[in-house]
């Protein structure tokens, strides 16, 4: 799909995932001969597509450090979705990207990361979503990944991707499951992309490389010439606010907390033992058990039952980081693990090592507030 927005801008919708679009690329590259090509996206996805080796051999703990876990979560299920149409074609996501990168630099061609960054995307869809909504694309994006789509991908015609009609309803459902994301995944991001090859075209002919469904948005914007918002307001990430659940994670520990200084204060002394030992013991062995269930190493069991009174008092960590991290490092998976997840079976499943070091975390985290909610109505009894 090729579309010209006055003289010096071309715009090429891709797949993503067709041999097809690979080809219209480097063609449309040739003939157009631009200054400059610009390509949907920003440095850490540039640094992955380039570096795919070192991305795949990317330890779990390195990916999940720092700012990267919303970059992590992005490529993961990302790649889960396309991954099911392209595997299909025998095309990797993300091919025309890369082609259109290797085109440029064979012809000296200036290359132009036009994309926002992806962590500060997920970051402002995340503080826009409802609870409903969040609940709802995890629930979508986990089906995704697991290969409960399996089927539905399967069917899906990569040519038919290629059709406007195919992707404003592809979008148009998007903005039905989870109206706030869409807006933040697809205008957002016109926005961000049009303004930064608006800017480059003063500089000459720019050809962009975008995805399909990009088109429509991308030249409306850019045959009106503005007015952009400025980038600080593209980027900015609304502050966190006041929630029920936040609101409970802070009011336990101060409740538990202060019971203790109250028993120590009159002298309850046994009392204050007794509450101490029965908050350690739900904590951890719930905790412990949660990691057991999802198969966990000893370690990270025991690291579960040992943590897990000490995280209930701190709403900044939790029981299931800490075996998670355990498991990760006794396991050591890597980023290759996500392309090679079986849904077929739960054995196969399971013995992902990604997939039990996230089973660890998220268990043992349950666990925990599991013995949280068991040790909490011993506590009260004794006021």
């Amino acid at each position: 799909m090729e579309r010209l927005v006055g003289d010096n801008i071309v715009l090429i919708g891709t797949a993503h995932v067709s041999e097809k679009s690979v080809d219209e690329v480097r063609e449309a590259i040739e003939r157009h001969k631009p200054e400059i090509v610009a390509v949907e996206l920003d440095p850490s996805r540039y640094k992955v597509l380039t570096g795919k080796r070192e991305w795949r051999d990317l330890p779990i703990t390195k990916a999940l450090s720092g700012s990267n876990p919303y970059f992590f979560i992005a490529q993961a299920f990302l790649a889960a979705m396309q991954r099911r149409i392209g595997m299909e074609q025998g095309v990797e996501p993300g091919a025309e990207m890369l082609a259109a990168i290797e085109a440029a630099g064979e012809n000296d061609i200036r290359v132009l990361l036009a994309d926002r960054d992806i962590s500060i995307t997920l970051k402002r869809a995340w503080k826009k979503m409802s609870l409903r909504e969040k609940m709802r694309l995890t629930w979508n994006l986990m089906a995704a990944i697991t290969g409960v789509y399996d089927e539905e991908m399967e069917e899906i015609d990569v040519d038919q991707l290629m059709e406007e009609d195919m992707l404003n309803m592809m979008v148009e459902e998007l903005s039905e499951i989870v109206p706030s994301v869409a807006d933040v995944l697809i205008h957002e991001r016109d926005t961000f992309i049009a303004k930064k090859i608006l800017q480059a075209s003063k500089d000459g002919k720019v050809l962009a490389v975008v995805g399909a469904g990009h088109i429509n948005g991308l030249a409306e914007k850019l045959e009106k010439r503005g007015p952009f918002p400025t980038y600080e307001s593209l980027n900015y990430v609304p502050p966190k606010g006041f929630s029920i659940a936040k609101a409970f994670g802070w009011g336990v520990p101060w409740f538990f907390l202060t019971w203790m200084f109250y028993m120590a204060f009159t002298g309850n002394y046994e009392t204050l033992r007794e509450g101490f030992v029965v908050w350690f013991l739900a904590n951890g062995i719930f905790a412990a058990i949660g990691a057991a269930l999802a198969m966990g190493h000893p370690l990270s069991i025991l690291t579960a039952f040992c943590v897990a009174w000490f995280t209930s008092l701190n709403p900044t960590l939790a029981a299931g980081w800490f075996a998670g991290l355990v498991e990760a490092k006794i396991r050591k998976p890597t980023m290759a693990d996500l392309e090679y997840i079986e849904a077929e079976t739960l054995r196969g499943f399971m013995s992902n090592k990604v997939v039990r070091v996230l089973m660890v975390t998220a268990f043992a985290n349950l666990g925990s507030v599991v013995g949280t909610i068991y040790a909490l109505p011993y506590i009260l009894g004794t006021v």
